[in-house]
């Protein structure tokens, strides 16, 4: 077992500034090695089931939309 225990806190914002963490995983364990695989565990485990997309704005004015490609459920934003 990675992990006995997971508490997850997921504030919602609809825009995250540059430079801000958009995603902080915490892990505690008597050995560096089992807190290290719980941190890798949640976040692919964040990747596949949460439909991650990032809008990227560029200097002439265009954007796109960047999906992410480990997620199972992909839905673009409007």
């Amino acid at each position: 077992c990675v992990c006995e225990c997971v508490r997850i806190c997921v504030p919602f914002h609809s825009c995250v500034p540059i430079g801000e963490a958009s995603v902080i995983i915490a892990a505690s364990s008597p050995h560096r090695k089992e807190a290290q695989a719980a941190v890798s565990f949640l976040i692919d485990e964040l990747k596949a089931k949460v439909p991650i997309w990032k809008k990227e704005v560029y200097r002439d004015g265009g954007a796109s939309w960047k999906e992410n490609c480990e997620c199972h459920s992909r839905k673009k934003p409007a």
